[in-house]
C-alpha cells in the first residue's frame, strides 16, 4: 500500500513537471499564454470565502479564486494566474502558490478533483499528501496561522465588467488599462513576485508602436509640376519692335490667349501673328518714303513763296523809281 501511494506521488509530480514544460515555464509564474478552457463571456460573480481574503465564483464551473488582485484557476493538478477574469493564463509552480489560495477549503472547490474525495470538506486539502514530502517540508507549516490577524480581501476589479465579447482587451493592452482604472497593488509577497513577473514579460504598448514604426509610409513628396512644351509654331515670347527710323514707333498688338480646349484657333492666331507683323515692316519704307517727299514738297513751296516775295518787292521798287522819274 506505501508503494502504491509512493507510486501515486511520483506520477503527480511527473505531470507537474510534464505541465510547467508544455507552459514554457521554469520557475515561478509563466508568460500569461497558456490555454487552460475557460472561456468567460462576461464578468463573473465573485462571492467571498468566510474568515477568508479570497473570493470564489460559485457561478463557474471551475475551481476559480480571486486573491490579492489577481485570478487563480486550479484545474488538471496545476495552478495558474492572471491579471485579467479571462485571462491569458500563467501556470504558477506549487512551491509558489499564496499560501491563502492554499488555505482555501475543500467546500469552495466548484470541480473538485478525484483525490479530493474523503477530505473534510471545511478544511484545506491535503497538498502535502498530493505534492510529496519534499514539497512539505519546503512549505512547512503552510496549513497554521493566526485567523484574528487575516489581512482584508483586496477590492475587486469591477472596471473589467465593460469589457466583454470583442472589447475584451489583448494581453499588451491589459497592463495599460489596469494601471489607469485600478490603483490596487498586491501586499502578498508571492502575489507580488508573480505580478511583477506578468507584468515585465507582457508586451508593452510601446515596444509594440517601435516594432510597427518602421512600416508606417512615409509623407508623401509632392509631386512636381510638369509644364506643357510650347505648341508648335507658337512664338517663344513677346517680341519688341525695334525703334523706327523717324521716329516713329510701331505698336503692334498684343497677343490673344487661346483657352484650353480650343487649340486650332489659338494656333492660327499665333501663326497669323507674324505675317502681320511683316506686312507692317513692308510697309514701313513706303511711309518713310512718303513722309521725305512731304518735307521736299513743304521746302519748295517756302522757297517758292520767297522768291515770289522777292518778286513783288523788286516790282514795287520798279514803280516807285518810274514815278519819281516822271
Amino acid at each position: 500500500m506505501q508503494k502504491l501511494r509512493y507510486a501515486m506521488i511520483v506520477l503527480s509530480m511527473v505531470l507537474c513537471l510534464v505541465t510547467s514544460a508544455t507552459a514554457g515555464v521554469s520557475i515561478g509564474i509563466g508568460l500569461p499564454n497558456v490555454s487552460i478552457g475557460i472561456n468567460l463571456p462576461i464578468f463573473p460573480e465573485l462571492v467571498p470565502v468566510p474568515g477568508y481574503p479570497v473570493y470564489y465564483a460559485p457561478g463557474v464551473d471551475s475551481n476559480y479564486f480571486f486573491y490579492d488582485g489577481m485570478y487563480w484557476v486550479y484545474q488538471n493538478d496545476s495552478w495558474y494566474a492572471s491579471s485579467w477574469y479571462n485571462g491569458p493564463w500563467g501556470f504558477v509552480e506549487p512551491s509558489v502558490v499564496p499560501l491563502y489560495i492554499l488555505r482555501v477549503p475543500v467546500r469552495y472547490y466548484r470541480q473538485p478533483p478525484v483525490y479530493f474525495r474523503g477530505w473534510q470538506s471545511n478544511a484545506p486539502p491535503r497538498w502535502g499528501q498530493h505534492w510529496g514530502r519534499g514539497w512539505e517540508q519546503q512549505r512547512r507549516g503552510w496549513d497554521r496561522w493566526n485567523r484574528s490577524s487575516v489581512p482584508a480581501p483586496a477590492p475587486l476589479p469591477v472596471y473589467q465588467r465593460q469589457y466583454t465579447g470583442d472589447r475584451y482587451p489583448h494581453v499588451e493592452q491589459q497592463h495599460a488599462i489596469r494601471s489607469q482604472q485600478y490603483r490596487y497593488q498586491p501586499r502578498d509577497k508571492a502575489v507580488q513576485q508573480h505580478f511583477r513577473q506578468v507584468e515585465q514579460k507582457a508586451p508593452a504598448p510601446a515596444q509594440r508602436g517601435r516594432q510597427e514604426a518602421p512600416q508606417q509610409r512615409t509623407p508623401r513628396q509632392p509631386e512636381p509640376q510638369h509644364v506643357a512644351p510650347p505648341q508648335q509654331g507658337a512664338p517663344a515670347g513677346p517680341h519688341t519692335q525695334p525703334p523706327q527710323r523717324g521716329g516713329e514707333h510701331v505698336q503692334q498688338p498684343a497677343p490673344v490667349r487661346a483657352a484650353p480646349q480650343q487649340h486650332a484657333p489659338a494656333v492660327q492666331e499665333q501663326r497669323q501673328q507674324p505675317a502681320a507683323t511683316q506686312e507692317q515692316r513692308e510697309q514701313q519704307p513706303s511711309r518713310q518714303q512718303g513722309q521725305e517727299r512731304r518735307s521736299q514738297d513743304r521746302g519748295a513751296s517756302q522757297e517758292h513763296e520767297r522768291g515770289r516775295g522777292q518778286g513783288e518787292g523788286q516790282n514795287r521798287d520798279e514803280e516807285r523809281g518810274r514815278g519819281r522819274d516822271r
